[in-house]
């Protein structure tokens, strides 16, 4: 696998942005015409990590892809406008100056800055001028319980305090019971409350059963609106997994090619070495393209990632490695 198409900021993105995903009706006929082959599809994913060598130069290279597509995340009962702050900070520097300095990517950031509404203000302030989105989980994370109403008023008011992205869960019991309308309806209502605001669908899809629900539930959330579809909140048992990754991926390509608009994908929750990262970006070269290689259509929800990247990247430049207390977070 060759070096990345682009490996600038993630916010040089090519001059012409992607429309929107505006939705569709719900086509129940496409919806459950989806099928999984799990056999394949297990193969598939098991060839994948040996698929691709990627040394010196080239893996760096990639590596640096996967920093600027990286939500920076911290979603913890804990979180501290300190950490928040000091999360922000290492988004706006994930790497050490010098470093990329000598790697030609002088002011490379992360994707975005994921946090819980409480710490959207405070992420807000931290990032401004830096260009860098704050996202914000929401409707009740993780387990996506709570009312409706009070759901959808909880978009609204992550977006009026200056979330630029919502990451919302959707309620796993409509896939369970195949009630495709229910979902549709709930995606459909989320989008709507977030307005301007980019909108990622958490399907949770270690909770949803079968790989057929996966491409199933991925498909109406897209029909919904959903400009992303996302694996997992990262409090499930399962997150993301290569399998899930290639099921929800082709059904991506399957709603661009009847379509013509692409959504995007966010595989989260157990991606913490670098060499996952590379395994990931690979897929979606190899089954979506160069274009999803982008961060305003790929992202990884990961806090523990970057710090491995970075320890590879410094073996790069230095041969040796770093203990990883030196690379801390927040």
């Amino acid at each position: 696998m060759q070096s990345p198409t682009q490996t600038a900021s993630p916010h040089q993105l090519p001059q012409t942005l992607e429309p929107r995903n505006p939705g569709m009706d719900l086509d129940l006929d496409w919806v459950r015409g989806q099928q999984a082959n799990r056999s394949a599809i297990e193969r598939r994913a098991q060839s994948l990590p040996g698929r691709r060598s990627l040394k010196k130069e080239h893996q760096a290279a990639w590596l640096l892809k996967a920093i600027s597509c990286i939500d920076l995340t911290t979603l913890s009962g804990d979180d501290t406008e300190g950490r928040v702050r000091r999360l922000c900070a290492k988004a706006r520097q994930p790497v050490d100056a010098g470093m990329l300095a000598r790697l030609g990517l002088p002011g490379l950031t992360t994707g975005a800055v994921c946090v819980y509404h409480d710490m959207i203000a405070c992420a807000v302030d931290a990032l401004r001028g830096s260009g860098i989105p704050v996202a914000a989980v929401s409707t009740g994370f993780p387990a996506g319980l709570s009312p409706l109403a009070l759901r959808i008023e909880e978009i609204r008011h992550s977006v009026a305090a200056g979330a630029a992205e919502i990451d919302i869960v959707i309620s796993r019991r409509h896939v369970l019971k195949g009630d495709w309308q229910a979902l549709y309806d709930e995606m459909r209502s989320f989008r709507e409350a977030c307005g301007d605001a980019h909108v990622k669908a958490i399907l949770a899809t270690g909770e949803l059963g079968t790989l057929r629900n996966v491409a199933r539930a991925s498909l109406v959330c897209m029909m919904a609106g959903a400009d992303f579809i996302k694996t997992s909140t990262g409090k499930e048992s399962v997150n993301a997994t290569l399998p899930v990754s290639l099921v929800m991926g082709r059904a991506i390509r399957d709603y661009f090619d009847r379509t013509g608009y692409r959504v995007g994908y966010k595989p989260a929750g157990g991606i913490s070495k670098a060499k996952d990262a590379l395994t990931y970006l690979a897929l979606i070269k190899d089954e979506l393209g160069d274009r999803w290689l982008q961060p305003d259509l790929f992202r990884f929800g990961a806090s523990s990632l970057l710090g491995d990247i970075e320890r590879q990247l410094e073996h790069h430049l230095t041969g040796h490695y770093s203990a990883s207390y030196r690379h801390a977070m927040a």
